[in-house]
Parts: structure tokens; sequence; C-alpha cells
């Protein structure tokens, strides 16, 4: 199943120093944020590492929130065009198994998987940054919208979908404490499949 890469929607390789100003701090605290955290990130190592001044970093974002904020947003948006297309492309093959527990294998599984940037976010700042309750649950609304998409129609199909959007974030964060997905995502395909066989 070819496609776009999960490295080439969530992680694109870009060249750092060509980018405008803006993007060179959005792009050096997108990685660094999911990376290492948003508590142990600080303003002055996005400064150093997307090589502007702090005049330039305040003229384009006043503060790290509205930095946080940034961050997430651009997140959804990869994030989401990574996931429809993992489950268009897991979809149209050969199904061992349901679509959804594929896409999500594949993210599980990637190199750079550092869990939920949703989940970490409301963990860590949640509490002083009430905004990202509010675009935590958007992007979870996004996710089981995608899912209901690909189900087949039935009585249950907004329920169903519902269910498997919080037996992915369970997925997510077994994932992220065990440092291996595959206890995880055999949990996950079961209780996708029991989920399915029920949605009438």
């Amino acid at each position: 199943m070819m496609g776009v890469s999960i490295a080439q929607t969530l992680d694109p390789q870009v060249d750092l120093p060509t980018l405008p100003a803006r993007e060179r701090i959005l792009t050096t605290a997108y990685r660094l944020f999911y990376r290492d955290g948003i508590r142990a990130t600080g303003i002055d190592k996005v400064i150093a590492e997307a090589g502007v001044t702090k005049v330039t970093f305040y003229r384009h974002f006043p503060s790290k929130d509205a930095l946080i904020l940034a961050f997430l947003d651009l997140r959804h948006r990869r994030w989401m065009d990574w996931f429809v297309d993992a489950l268009d492309r897991h979809a149209a093959g050969k199904r061992r198994r349901p679509a959804v527990v594929s896409a999500i294998e594949e993210w599980l599984t990637a190199e750079s998987f550092r869990g939920c940037a949703f989940i970490n976010s409301v963990n860590e700042i949640g509490a002083e940054l009430p905004e990202a309750h509010a675009i935590t649950a958007g992007h979870k609304a996004d996710m089981v919208a995608a899912i209901k998409a690909t189900l087949p129609p039935g009585a249950n199909r907004t329920r169903t979908a519902q269910a498997l959007g919080v037996a992915i974030d369970g997925a997510i964060v077994q994932a992220q404490y065990q440092r291996d997905a595959t206890s995880a995502v055999k949990a996950l395909s079961t209780i996708a499949s029991t989920l399915l066989a029920a949605n009438l």
C-alpha cells in the first residue's frame, strides 16, 4: 500500500535556514515540543535552534502559550491528513483486520512516536492553558469522525466510532509507557473486531 509516509506527513524534512522566520520558529517548536515535551523546551532553546533573535520571536509569537497553540494547530492538521490517508490506504488493501488498527499500528511503531501530542499537552500544561483542553477535544472529535466515515452503515455507527476512539487513546498510552506497541496493537485489534461485529 503505497502512500505518503508517516514521516513525510508528521515530520517532514525541511531546509530550515531557507524558511521565513515564523515558519522556522514553528517548525523548530513543533519538533522540540513533541520530542522533548512542552515544559522541557524553553523559549531560549527554540530561539537558538530556529536561528532568530528574541525580537523576531516575539514579533511572531507574543508568548510561549501562543507558540504552543500554533504547534497544536499544526500537529492537528498534519496528523489528520496522515490519519485519513492511512485509513483509506488500509481500507483499500486486503483486510486481515480493521483498517483503523493497521493505521494506528503504523503510527505507534514509527521511530518518532512519542505518544499523542494532545494528551501530552493536557497533562503537561492543561491547568495553565485551558485552550489545550478545547483543542484536544476538537482533535479527538475529528479523529472519531474520520473513523465513523469508514464504518459500514449500522444503528450503532456513532457509538462504535466513539468507542474505537477511546480504545485508540488507551492503545496510545500503553504503547507510550511500555515503549513497545505489540500488546497495545493486539488489544486494539481485539476490541475493534468486537465493536465492528456489534455495529448493527
